[in-house]
């Protein structure tokens, strides 16, 4: 069964910084995108980031230059390192996938789709207050 699993959310202060891993289960993270979204509360969901199975990237206008994303294909697990972090990056995380083989990340309209998404993660909670 394929399982994506996030892990690494935590209470930040404003400023700091955090890493979230997803890891693959009986799936092969290296073949496809895998895209981050997040979501706060009273939120619709919103994609962060994303890494194609190519290594190309993308980035929400309001991440960029705070957020990079990564892959370990021995360790079959994608990191997001985020630093800086704002109020406004406090949300559940989630890791998910088109499972479409040698993929880049879909952007439509500079936005992340999300109606192609195929499995998601449960989800790491990232808290930012003082």
């Amino acid at each position: 069964q394929v399982q994506l699993v996030e892990s690494g959310g935590a209470l930040v202060q404003p400023g700091g910084s955090l890493t979230l891993s997803c890891a693959g289960s009986e799936f092969t993270l290296g073949y496809y995108a895998i895209a981050w979204f997040r979501q706060a509360p009273g939120k619709e969901r919103e994609g962060a980031s994303c890494i194609g199975s190519d290594g190309t990237t993308y980035f929400r206008d309001s991440v960029k230059g705070r957020f990079t994303i990564s892959r370990d294909n021995a360790k079959n697990t994608v990191y997001l390192q985020m630093k800086d972090l704002k109020h406004e990056d406090a949300a559940v995380y989630y890791c998910a996938t088109e499972a479409m083989p040698r993929a880049r990340c879909t952007v439509v309209q500079g936005s992340l789709y999300r109606k192609t998404i195929r499995y998601w993660g449960q989800g790491t909670q990232v808290a930012v207050s003082s």
